[in-house]
């Protein structure tokens, strides 16, 4: 695939701020949990650039195949936490807002298992990578590991 535009390039500023914005938002709660949510909402957008990216970085951080492989029927699989579960009920409820605004459950699930700060910074990170999935779709983007080290870097 090759990129139809390079954002970085075309605003770097407002894209150097928005990489500060996501990296602040992925380390304000723990990492497996958050990884987890970027896998879950990119599979739903169907951003094969993100699911790539983050399948990877799940990877280095430790996650297992198991549960990665097992993140699109995260409902019938038994290795996710109850906290984790939350998490992915709201990432689904709020990725699929278009299909109508049934999260009341989802909602019930995420106040018993996230505080209301936590809840705001769960919201924040599914609102990130909804965008970064519109952005890597939107422009044909394609992640490369090594390529990406330096954009991080610099933000």
């Amino acid at each position: 695939m090759t990129a139809k535009l390079n954002p970085f390039a075309a605003a770097p500023q407002l894209m150097k701020s928005w990489m500060g914005v996501s990296t602040q938002v992925a380390d304000s709660l723990e990492h497996s949990l958050i990884e987890l949510v970027k896998i879950r909402a990119s599979q739903i957008n169907a951003c094969a650039n993100c699911i790539h990216m983050h399948t990877q970085e799940a990877r280095a951080q430790g996650e297992t195949e198991q549960r990665i492989y097992l993140l699109s029927a995260w409902k019938e699989a038994p290795c996710y936490t109850e906290r984790e579960r939350a998490a992915l009920a709201w990432t689904e409820a709020l990725t699929r807002l278009s299909e109508g605004h049934t999260h009341a459950a989802a909602y019930d699930a995420l106040q018993a298992q996230f505080t209301q700060e936590e809840q705001v910074k769960l919201t924040l990170m599914i609102n990130v990578i909804n965008g970064w999935n519109r952005i890597a779709v939107g422009f044909g983007l394609w992640y490369e590991p090594e390529a990406a080290k330096p954009v991080r870097a610099a933000a």
